[in-house]
């Protein structure tokens, strides 16, 4: 028998067990807000226990909790695995990789173009005509204009006008112009 007498008494809320079901083991996360709208119900998700980083297990989405934590700038997003492994245990840290809808990929039906790379916003300048950045090539600046995408907090998703490698001018005097000497400084 279990009484709240035999645990100081009164109406005190003290723990002397608890009860694990280990067929409902699921991953719990906090998903930043501006990313929140990439998530939904049944996604594929790649879950990395921290015990076990060799591992990866297949998870999908079961929820995404419909409040957000105002301090944090997060919502709450629910996770269930595919398969429950005897090794998970309650608590356990966890890393997830949400991944892109498969069945889309697989059809060649994306969602619109695909980023070429994700840029900070500083970097990028306009004018009445259209977005470009500048490059920085052999010590000299080059104007390249580039085509946005979507934002991601402080930085924007750049769908075409640069290559991999390309080193850009994320601060510098807004006078700078195509053709000026510049120094890297690090």
């Amino acid at each position: 028998m279990v009484s709240p007498v035999s645990a100081g008494g009164g109406f005190t809320r003290t723990g002397i067990a608890t009860i694990v079901d280990m067929n409902s083991n699921e991953i719990e996360v906090d998903v930043n807000e501006s990313y929140i709208a990439r998530v939904t119900p049944g996604q594929r998700v790649k879950a990395t226990l921290d015990a076990y980083p060799d591992r990866e297990l297949d998870a999908k989405v079961r929820t995404v909790i419909p409040t957000a934590d105002r301090q944090k700038a997060t919502v709450k997003v629910r996770i269930t695995f595919d398969k429950l492994e005897d090794f998970i245990l309650p608590d356990m840290g966890v890393k997830v990789a949400f991944l892109e809808e498969e069945e889309q990929k697989a059809k060649g039906m994306e969602k619109g173009p695909r980023p070429l790379a994700f840029i900070p916003k500083s970097a990028v300048r306009s004018d009445s005509a259209s977005s470009f950045v500048l490059l920085v090539h052999d010590g000299k600046v080059e104007r390249r204009a580039i085509s946005l995408g979507t934002d991601r907090g402080t930085d924007v998703a750049v769908l075409a006008g640069l290559s991999p490698g390309d080193s850009l001018v994320v601060k510098g005097p807004e006078s700078l112009q195509d053709g000026d000497k510049v120094q890297v400084q690090q």
